[in-house]
């Protein structure tokens, strides 16, 4: 097979998004840029689970990051990858869950003075 590099490459995206905990994460991303703590707060997952699987996300090509202060957010790289995501859970008659992004988190990394 001569395009077995490209089939790789691809192979590593999806196996990158695989795990349930990093689909809920790049649904709660979405088309934003929220920080860890917006994540903590939206799916109710700890900081450092949320880390690693934003390690392995960003290792994969999947996430960028920007830093702001002394925080980092997170963003899709190409939120076409929602659309994916989505159409998976159509094409198998899954309902996807609604992820309640915070539009104001009262933690202290977003209420901070710089």
């Amino acid at each position: 097979m001569e395009n077995i590099d490209s089939l790789k490459q691809i192979s590593v995206i999806l196996k990158s998004i695989s795990h349930p905990s990093r689909l809920a994460i790049l649904l709660a991303i979405g088309e934003g840029e929220p920080c860890v703590c917006h994540l903590e707060k939206a799916l109710g997952m700890s900081q450092s689970h949320i880390s690693q699987q934003l390690m392995i996300l960003r290792k994969a090509g999947i996430v960028s990051t920007r830093r702001d202060y002394r925080f980092i957010h997170y963003k899709l790289i190409d939120p076409a990858l929602l659309d994916l995501i989505r159409s998976v859970a159509k094409m198998n008659g899954i309902a996807l869950p609604v992820i309640q992004k915070p539009k104001k988190c009262d933690c202290s990394n977003c209420c901070h003075n710089k």
